[in-house]
């Protein structure tokens, strides 16, 4: 059972009042008491340019993956079956793999990093792998969970399809787990052919509190 840390000193004002941007504040603290009301609330950091400011993030609309819509096409069947899927087994590694400077729009930085490793460590924050049959860590994904809500963060691969197979993956047993939302904050034009849709602001915090009332999901080995 993940640990409930000590409350945030800080407020946010809520959602609705996000700027044409989707920023609803900057400032604060990465503490995880912070974090989990952030997303809570339907809001997630991230820095307003490479080390910059922290930003709260509300996007309107926002970009979710339907637990019955995720989209498989046959040459990523045949992946799935070259993989093997383990979670929580290196959340350290795939943090940074994602953080990686040479990606485009990169902002994970150690901040980030550091915050989510505490997050991680209280058991809320966790990571969903794809492994080669040698043992090599072929791409994953990490994020935050709160009862039936999954909060993606971001996404990585060293080998084709090793990201779409961990995200595959998280839906079907976050689905079998009793999960309701998988959140993927923007639906980008990778993530729309995995079934990624947009919806707008005031459903998604809709789903929120309903997911995040609900009993933790047990992602499984």
């Amino acid at each position: 059972m993940p640990v409930e840390p000590p409350p945030s000193a800080w407020g946010f004002p809520p959602s609705a009042t996000a700027d044409e941007d989707g920023i609803v504040g900057v400032g604060a603290d990465l503490e995880p008491g912070t974090l989990l009301a952030a997303y809570r609330q339907g809001l997630f950091p991230m820095p307003l340019g490479r080390r910059g400011p922290m930003g709260w993030w509300s996007p309107d609309p926002r970009g979710v993956i339907p637990l019955d819509g995720v989209r498989v096409s046959r040459s990523l069947r045949r992946s799935i079956r070259r993989f093997e899927v383990r979670v929580d087994t290196a959340f350290a590694e795939v943090v940074h793999a994602c953080a990686d400077p040479r990606r485009p729009h990169g902002w994970i930085d150690p901040r980030i990093h550091a915050a989510y490793e505490r997050l991680h460590e209280l058991g809320w924050a966790h990571s969903v792998e794809t492994w080669t049959p040698e043992g090599e860590l072929a791409g994953g994904l990490y994020g935050v969970a709160i009862g039936g809500l999954f909060a993606g963060e971001s996404m990585f691969h060293r080998r084709t399809d090793a990201s779409k197979v961990a995200l595959v993956a998280l839906v079907d047993r976050w689905r079998d787990g009793g999960g309701t939302l998988v959140d993927v904050q923007w639906a980008t034009e990778h993530l729309r052919t995995l079934g990624a849709v947009e919806i707008p602001r005031e459903r998604y915090l809709e789903l929120v509190a309903t997911a995040v009332a609900r009993p933790p999901v047990e992602l499984g080995p």
